[in-house]
């Protein structure tokens, strides 16, 4: 890795977080945050660790965790329970609200730059449609 990231472990979990990415830490916490609840490392209901030793675990400021945490908690990916500290939600389809928001956010993307570049919406679908073929396609040929 070059010094423009640094690689922190968490309870046995990779945080890596750059100074070279336009997102805020925080930002990039969540993400990271949200993957671990998405592959399975965190599960629902399951405690994570509190912000200040999320914070002292990674390198990085008090406010810029709690600020982290304050989004996943309003998104409802995770919950704080006065005294006893940080939880993923106990929502057993909190992994796949994830990947949906994540699907959407991708989605919007395409059809923003599908936009700019002045495609129809009929000719975005195709591409899509010839995408996913050929995705899945190597999908199929990897099993």
């Amino acid at each position: 890795m070059t010094s423009s990231h640094t690689v922190y472990t968490v309870h046995t979990q990779m945080f890596v977080i750059s100074q070279t990415d336009s997102r805020p830490m925080y930002m990039q916490i969540m993400e990271q945050i949200k993957q671990r609840i998405v592959v399975g490392d965190w599960a629902a209901g399951q405690a994570i660790p509190s912000i200040r030793q999320l914070a002292a675990d990674i390198g990085v400021s008090v406010i810029t965790v709690k600020r982290a945490y304050l989004e996943l908690e309003r998104e409802g990916v995770i919950v704080t329970r006065q005294g006893k500290g940080c939880f993923v939600a106990s929502d057993s389809a909190v992994g796949e609200r994830i990947r949906e928001q994540e699907l959407a956010q991708h989605l919007e993307q395409a059809v923003r730059s599908a936009a700019m570049m002045g495609l129809s919406p009929k000719n975005l679908e195709k591409r899509i449609r010839a995408v996913y073929e050929r995705v899945t396609d190597a999908e199929k040929e990897t099993v």
